[in-house]
């Protein structure tokens, strides 16, 4: 398919028009910024549904091996500058929007975010969904249309407090409601055997009903679907108790089994809301799958060639009841032998893993898996016989090997270990950065790896350039234009012709200008969010990600605080003025994460409304962090924090962004932070701390962090200062179980050990803003070496090595 060309100015003005008052209904001379946001909306759906509908017809006129990911967060964020600049229409609706006496960024930022992710996991996914488009690649996401998200983030007295957050109130042109695309979803019951043949009976059944947004792909018209489920009760109200004045009873089947939908990541710190979470999952797979197969039998005929025409992958362990599922379908429905179907089923998935730490391998209870998904638990346990009996052939005998394999925990509580069944159930593996593939088959998967080392892989993970430097930062976006031209929007290692212009004097200055104007803005958005009135001439220091005690966001923390108390002792240096910027969401259930939001702000109050500190130091908490206050944050960031403990971050991809916008790192040997130092060179990051094997031979010696405590009197006087009250005069006491697990519960993440070589670094990084050309040349050159980190290259590899399929570009 040609790519896009690009419309005429006039030619849209004549349709905003047109939509203002035939769809919106408003007099041309009335529209509001809201009313020309959903004008341009409805253009842009148009024109995506005509390329969806040529996509679809393209892909079933070839009988295209399609790739189907399976994802619990699409994190895409707003649509409509993205949809403009696919369509290439964003010089064209500029104009047009100003005919209304209105600037196109301001149209844009009336669209909500779509409140279906949280974190590093979604946004992964969308940037992949929008690399799968632009590659050509015949594709699919598959999710849940949550209705509330995950919840609005608002700081109360410095408390995270959660609200809904309800992104479809007003519903969204984006979005292409398929009536006639829904499938039963069953739990609960019991389960008969007849011979060889199985019957699942059910106890309750849900609907699940399909909803589309389509993803574009940039200079191509092919597009990616994503499809979402919504819940809907079989019956919506129970008319008989309405009649009767039974109000509540009437509308409780609806809400009992449409909650499925509302919510993503449901507390789970009760008995009900894991049982909501396991429902949630399989809700979407079972959903999914279904489709899948109705799709490939009216394309193909039969089930047999599944595997040769479709891939289902994994986005970490939330879809992986769909190994059971799919055997499920194939066993149970379709009469398939068991042989037959595991052969397909294990060539037909893949499985991308995100976390090294075994206490985020999610795991079910039997007895809650047994009360829900009865049938699914039985062939688990069938697969996880005969694996274990392929396994103890390879050592016989060894039952602490076949122990650690085992699909089913048998330590204390009976628990399902769902990596294990995807990596079972599944031909490859992958980690997303080189360190994080190294660790998974030397730790938590090595047994596995013993037995398939063929099966694991590393595919680094990569960001959209369309949507975290194009859309995100136009201002560098044109400069770039200027010198080495657009290409770098699909080939984003042409950004390696940068390299030399960071000895060019004008190019330097124009460089740090965008970084100057984009640091006013965010400036802006910081005084209208936290009222905090910051200097955009000051180093902006950036750490945004889920709030996590791995990330350390504490010991960020504690620099601003040693900075702080330096600054109150010496209040004649030349201080480089500095504004720390945190921003994330922290689960609802996750005392200690909230804490240290707390803590922030606590801490953020005392400094920056105290007169002796003058203006040089700041701390601010932006809430309700998403994608788009990440698109005015990484444009204006200075420095990138990427400091958690070695050894536990999977990849990110927030330090991929930064880097990108012209950030400098500032991080630990640790997940991508490896391969980004190696692209950009050591003398242009400031790494510190203890590596991998470090940490691990720390903790294998015996860790006592109080000895650093003992040891360093700054760090005392930063610990002492909380534990005292000097940051919450209300409540001395307030982060006294904070201080505790680091120096009485084990510091588990090592911030005390890493404290003096981040302070150390911390200052080169100060003495590096001091000189601006060298800075500047710094992070020209980090921008430069940022070309491998495109998810082009990343789908590209999937497509190749994991998927069977050839990118078109």
């Amino acid at each position: 398919m040609p790519a896009p060309t690009p419309t005429p100015p006039a030619s849209l003005r004549s349709a905003i028009d047109d939509k203002l008052l035939s769809s919106v209904a408003v007099p041309l001379a009335e529209a509001t910024r809201t009313d020309l946001m959903k004008a341009l909306s409805e253009i842009g759906r148009a024109a995506l549904a005509e390329r969806w509908v040529r996509t679809q017809e393209a892909d079933r006129g070839s009988r295209a091996r399609r790739v189907y990911y399976l994802s619990m967060e699409f994190l895409i964020g707003r649509t409509l500058s993205n949809a403009l600049a696919a369509l290439g229409l964003t010089g064209a609706a500029a104009e047009g929007v100003r005919e209304h006496a209105n600037a196109l960024e301001e149209v844009v930022a009336q669209e909500p975010d779509a409140a279906l992710g949280n974190g590093g996991l979604g946004r992964l996914a969308a940037c992949f969904l929008d690399s799968m488009a632009t590659l050509g690649l015949p594709s699919f996401g598959y999710g849940i249309r949550y209705e509330y998200g995950m919840f609005a983030q608002d700081i109360v007295r410095g408390a995270q407090v959660e609200y809904p957050d309800p992104w479809l109130a007003d519903g969204t042109p984006w979005e292409f409601p398929r009536a006639d695309v829904s499938f039963p979803v069953r739990f609960g019951g019991w389960v008969e055997h007849f011979g060889e043949r199985a019957v699942w009976r059910p106890a309750a059944e849900v609907a699940a009903k399909a909803y589309d947004m389509v993803i574009p792909g940039h200079a191509t018209e092919r597009v990616s679907t994503l499809r979402l489920w919504k819940a809907v009760a079989p019956a919506h109200l129970d008319l008989a108790a309405f009649n009767t004045g039974d109000y509540g009873r009437a509308a409780q089947v609806k809400n009992e089994y449409e909650n499925i939908s509302w919510v993503l990541y449901p507390n789970d710190s009760t008995p009900a809301g894991r049982e909501l979470r396991l429902r949630q999952e399989y809700f979407f797979v079972a959903a999914s799958v279904q489709d899948i197969l109705q799709r490939h039998v009216l394309e193909h005929g039969t089930l047999a060639n599944l595997h040769e025409k479709v891939a289902m992958h994994l986005n970490d362990t939330h879809p992986a009841i769909a190994v059971a599922e799919l055997m499920r379908v194939l066993c149970d429905e379709h009469a398939m032998p068991w042989a037959g179907a595991w052969e397909i089923c294990r060539h037909t998935f893949s499985y991308t893993n995100h976390t090294l730490m075994p206490e985020a391998l999610e795991t079910w209870p039997v007895s809650l898996m047994q009360h829900v998904l009865p049938r699914h638990l039985e062939i688990i346990f069938r697969i996880n016989a005969e694996f274990l009996e392929e396994a103890a052939r390879l050592r016989p005998g060894d039952d602490g090997f076949l122990a650690r394999l085992s699909l089913i925990d048998e330590g204390g509580e009976r628990r399902v270990r769902m990596a294990n069944l995807s990596i079972v159930g599944s031909h490859k593996v992958n980690g997303v950065s080189q360190l994080h593939s190294d660790l998974l088959v030397q730790t938590i998967f090595a047994d596995f790896a013993a037995l398939w080392p063929e099966r694991f892989i590393n595919l680094t993970n990569g960001v959209t350039p369309r949507r975290w430097l194009a859309q995100a930062n136009p201002g560098l976006a044109a400069l770039l234009d200027t010198r080495i031209g657009p290409q770098w929007r699909i080939r984003l290692d042409e950004l390696g012709k940068l390299a030399p212009l960071a000895g060019d004097a004008a190019f330097r200055t124009a460089f740090m200008a965008v970084k100057e104007a984009n640091k006013t803005r965010l400036a802006a958005y910081v005084k209208a969010q936290t009222g905090v009135r910051i200097d955009p001439a000051a180093l902006f220091d950036v750490q945004v990600k889920r709030i996590h005690e791995y990330k350390r966001q504490l010991l960020n923390v504690l620099h601003v605080i040693t900075r702080y108390q330096a600054i109150i002792a010496n209040p004649a240096a030349e201080w480089v003025p500095r504004v720390t910027i945190l921003a994330g969401k922290a689960a609802s259930s996750y005392v200690a994460a909230k804490s240290i939001i707390r803590l922030i702000h606590d801490v953020g109050q005392v400094i920056n409304n105290d007169p002796r500190v003058n203006g040089r130091l700041k701390l601010v908490f932006l809430p309700n962090y998403g994608v788009s206050v990440a698109e005015l944050l990484m444009p204006g960031a200075d420095l990138s924090e990427q400091i958690s403990t070695a050894g536990t971050e999977a990849s990110g991809t927030g330090n991929m962004k930064l880097a990108l916008n012209g950030a400098l790192t500032i991080g630990t040997d640790d997940g991508a932070n490896i391969e980004i130092r190696e692209q950009v060179g050591d003398d242009n990051i400031f790494i510190f701390g203890l590596r991998t094997p470090e940490v691990q031979a720390l903790k294998r010696g015996g860790y006592h962090p109080m000895r650093h405590y003992e040891a360093d009197p700054r760090l005392r006087s930063v610990l002492d200062a909380i534990t005292g009250g000097q940051f919450s005069p209300d409540d001395p006491g307030r982060y006294r179980a904070l201080v505790d697990s680091l120096l009485w519960g084990g510091d588990p993440y090592l911030l005390l050990a890493d404290y003096a070589a981040y302070i150390d670094a911390q200052a080169r990084v100060d003495a590096l803003y001091q000189q601006p050309e060298a800075w500047a040349r710094k992070a020209i050159a980090n921008v430069a070496a940022m070309g491998i980190f495109s998810s082009d290259r990343t789908i590209a590899q999937y497509a190749r090595e994991v998927w069977g399929l050839a990118p078109q570009r």
